[in-house]
């Protein structure tokens, strides 16, 4: 175990009882439980039938075996949705530290902003949020770092939980990258998925979220909580509810490979937004969308900030140091983006290992980031690897790591 890795994105696949155990009675039917069907494994809740797996449990297979075909949790190693394993697994690739994100309840959470029935999509905020503190983190002390959900719907609720789980040892929310998303179109893909009734062939995109802008006040109870419990406010790509795409034809992995535009736009957006001003302390990490693409981004971002910001009323400042105050990036396997890790700035740079997606590296992680780092100095590699998450969420490393 050359390196010491502290992973800032993993994914949580949750067992078929996290709704189930928590929930009251009354919601037990229309609340997230599993159902079988012609020997499949499907989420049900309200009236919806869902398949969440695919893509999002495959790590560790071979390149060959993988696909976004859905699979039973007896098919599923044990690491991507019970936490003792997952520490096990994380110990064999000498990954010390996570931070991990929902599965079903959608990277940011969002998938609960859909519900009819708003008294059960907060219970089921709250139940996932129960099952992340007492379950998940409290299986291996130390190794997990929380990080929970909100009431995307009702910001004043959302910010009271926040407080619920920050004195309970909550130390980031996840948050949708782009939550007004303008698009009114879902769009489809020629992705082998299956819709409700199990049947393969083209699935409709989740569809806007239609929730407040970065530039009105709506957010400030959820901002002011943040700040004040010193939370990270993680950002996955692809959370905005839509994604842009070129044609129905369109194959997933373009879309893949062009994570990083969601995470650019959702970068400007808050940049040139009233939120660095009025909470110049808030923290945000963007996931799964790399760092390479950052200098060139920051340098447009300040030229355009230069010849525009007086009649747009842009913050005096560039958008380059507001970057550098309020914002990190993450990186699984960027050899030739870490070439550029001056230019963005070495201590906003964080590693992540993605698991159990199909971009992670384990269990070969120790590799990749020898790869990654074959030319960069220990200093750097130390604070990528593993310092500036831990200082960024305030985790201290185990002793031993």
């Amino acid at each position: 175990m050359k390196y010491t890795l502290f992973s800032v994105d993993d994914h949580i696949i949750e067992h078929p009882r996290v709704w189930t155990d928590r929930l009251p009675q009354q919601y037990q039917s229309e609340g997230p439980h599993v159902v079988e069907e012609e020997g499949r494994e499907y989420w049900q809740y309200e009236d919806k039938r869902v398949q969440t797996l695919g893509l999002g449990a495959v790590a560790g297979k071979p390149f060959q075996e993988v696909s976004p075909d859905p699979v039973r949790f007896e098919d599923m190693l044990p690491s991507y949705y019970d936490p003792k394993e997952r520490a096990k697994a994380f110990d064999a690739d000498g990954i010390v530290a996570s931070v991990a994100f929902p599965t079903l309840a959608r990277f940011s959470g969002a998938e609960f902003v859909t519900f009819k029935d708003k008294v059960l999509a907060e219970l089921c905020v709250k139940a996932y949020n129960d099952f992340v503190l007492d379950e998940w983190c409290a299986a291996a002390p130390g190794r997990f770092v929380p990080m929970v959900i909100g009431q995307l719907w009702d910001p004043p609720a959302m910010a009271q939980e926040i407080y619920r789980c920050a004195e309970r040892g909550a130390r980031a929310l996840a948050f949708p990258e782009s939550p007004a998303t303008m698009v009114d179109q879902a769009v489809e893909h020629r992705s082998a998925v299956y819709d409700q009734g199990g049947n393969k062939g083209p699935a409709k995109a989740p569809g806007r979220l239609n929730l407040p802008s970065f530039h009105g006040d709506q957010w400030d109870p959820v901002f002011n909580a943040v700040t004040e419990t010193d939370m990270v406010i993680c950002i996955h790509c692809f959370t905005s509810g839509v994604t842009p795409i070129v044609s129905a034809e369109t194959p997933l992995p373009v879309l893949q490979s062009v994570a990083y535009h969601n995470s650019n736009l959702a970068l400007m957006d808050i940049i040139m937004s009233p939120v660095p001003v009025n909470f110049p302390t808030i923290k945000f990490a963007l996931s799964e969308s790399g760092m390479g693409w950052v200098p060139a981004a920051l340098e447009k971002a300040d030229k355009v900030w230069t010849r525009n910001r007086y009649w747009a009323g842009l913050r005096d400042v560039p958008p380059s140091e507001i970057f550098r105050q309020n914002f990190w990036v993450c990186a699984i396997d960027e050899p030739k983006g870490m070439s550029m890790r001056h230019l963005v700035g070495v201590d906003k740079i964080l590693w992540e290992c993605d698991f159990p997606h199909s971009d992670s590296p384990w269990p070969h992680s120790q590799k990749y980031v020898d790869e990654m780092f074959h030319d960069v100095v220990g200093d750097d590699v130390a604070a990528i690897t593993h310092g500036n998450a831990s200082a960024l969420f305030r985790w201290p490393l185990p002793s031993d790591s």
